[in-house]
């Protein structure tokens, strides 16, 4: 387990360049997913290792989930968000490269759902909704919205976003129609006037750049957060 006494930065730095030893397979996954612990000097981090060599191939997807796990973070750590753990590209851990992402160390029992129920939440669960239609989230289920005890609010699970076509499945609609918080509104078109990050770039096609800067651009002409209208934008299961 992590030390309490450390700084989110100093647990980042374990993260990224501690030495990674596997716990277990993590249950459920469809693709290799490892809770490992990264040690440096004294301290130590849990973390999930997802390795390129255990994703099944997608007919939609390119070759290489992990990358979307790293451009997620990298683009919600550009816009000032913290929506996605600390997740970082090494190719040190045991299976080879992949992505690894500081683990959370949530309150398990709760969901989108169940936070959904406390309106202390909604700030936070609304702008996971803005950033899960910036990224093309297409798998946002309510198990991957994590509170920590903190009560700050994590997306995880982040590779299947990013897709130039518009693919966006969550449980987030409950928010549809409502105002966009300016703040958020002023970070997109500040992303928008200088460029896209080149820490996302790097991990995308073209096509994918481009439409990541046309979705916040249609945020912020619409001012509001989106409405399935079909009814459909789901991902299966729901938790």
């Amino acid at each position: 387990m992590s030390s309490p006494e450390l700084t989110s930065d100093e647990l980042n730095k374990i993260v990224a360049g501690g030495e990674i030893e596997l716990i277990g397979k993590m249950p459920w996954s469809s693709n290799a997913t490892f809770l490992a612990e990264a040690t440096l000097g004294e301290h130590s981090a849990r973390v999930i290792y997802k390795p390129h060599i255990g994703e099944r191939p997608l007919w939609d997807f390119p070759d290489g989930l992990w990358k979307r796990e790293v451009a997620a973070y990298e683009l919600s750590d550009a816009l000032g968000w913290d929506v996605v753990p600390f997740t970082i590209a090494r190719d040190d851990a045991p299976h080879g490269m992949g992505s690894v992402q500081r683990f959370i160390d949530a309150d398990f029992e709760q969901h989108y759902f169940t936070m959904l129920e406390d309106e202390s939440t909604h700030d936070q669960l609304q702008r996971m909704a803005a950033f899960d239609f910036v990224c093309n989230n297409t798998d946002r289920k309510g198990g991957h919205c994590l509170i920590d005890s903190d009560g700050h609010i994590w997306g995880i699970d982040n590779g299947l976003s990013f897709h130039a076509e518009f693919k966006l499945r969550t449980v987030i609609w409950d928010f549809g129609g409502e105002d966009i918080d300016e703040d958020l509104l002023s970070d997109l078109q500040e992303m928008i006037d200088a460029g896209l990050p080149r820490s996302v770039a790097e991990l995308l096609g073209t096509f994918e750049q481009d439409a990541i800067l046309a979705r916040a651009r249609a945020l912020i002409r619409e001012g509001v957060l989106p409405i399935d209208e079909s009814g459909h934008r789901y991902p299966w299961p729901l938790v």
